[in-house]
């Protein structure tokens, strides 16, 4: 069976195709562009899928990372993800974006993922080893974190960003969302029977955009 994984909650644009059979990704790519998740997705599946020499009717199940992440970029990925998988009339399953990058570290030891959530803050959460999440992802500015957390190995791009508060920081690691990791996580999750997230966005926040208080209403007389 195919498995295709995409995720676009954060700057990373990233789609993978991997084949349960043969245990092995088959094509892969990745951009970085926080502002073009809605140009850059469909040509990127597009090209994944022709380096593999397949099309979308071969796929089996549509991965998605479900956020943390900004409204709008996220909201791209699912968006695309609930689309083929209503066109194809296969299932879409969803991961917490941070699993991703967390599987993607291999640390067999406790340390935290942490992303940019703009705002001065960050996505983040502890794991145990790169397959076991310890609690619900948070979000928060990093001066704020608990010390305990800021003194752990470190992974991602937002543990980057504030490298000065977070001590463990990893640079060896990967720091951006990888839909190949997140395509080997799902297809170890659907060998041992473990449950998926719905394909629902997880914000943690309201959206920037907000209605304007007190605006005119204009009607016609």
């Amino acid at each position: 069976m195919l498995l295709l994984a995409l995720d676009t909650a954060t700057p990373a644009v990233t789609v993978a195709l991997y084949d349960t059979d043969g245990d092995r990704v088959l094509a892969a790519a990745d951009q970085i562009d926080a502002r073009r998740h809605g140009e850059l997705l469909l040509p990127t599946v597009d090209r994944v899928l022709r380096d593999a020499g397949c099309t979308l009717h071969d796929v089996g199940r549509i991965v998605v990372g479900v956020g943390p992440g900004p409204y709008t970029g996220l909201r791209v990925g699912l968006a695309t993800a609930e689309a083929f998988g209503a066109a194809l009339g296969i299932p879409v399953l969803g991961l917490c974006t941070l699993d991703g990058i967390a599987y993607a570290s291999g640390l067999d030891v406790p340390f935290v993922v942490a992303t940019d959530a703009r705002r001065k803050e960050v996505y983040w959460a502890r794991y145990a080893d790169a397959r076991t999440r310890t609690g619900d992802a948070a979000v928060d500015r990093p001066a704020e974190l608990p010390d305990e957390v800021l003194r752990m190995p470190a992974v991602g791009a937002g543990a980057r960003l504030y490298e000065e508060t977070f001590k463990g920081l990893r640079t060896d690691l990967p720091l951006d969302q990888s839909a190949a990791a997140l395509a080997c996580l799902a297809a170890e999750k659907l060998a041992e029977g473990e449950e998926f997230l719905p394909p629902r966005p997880l914000y943690l926040r309201r959206p920037d955009a907000r209605v304007p208080a007190n605006y005119k209403v204009v009607t016609p007389r």
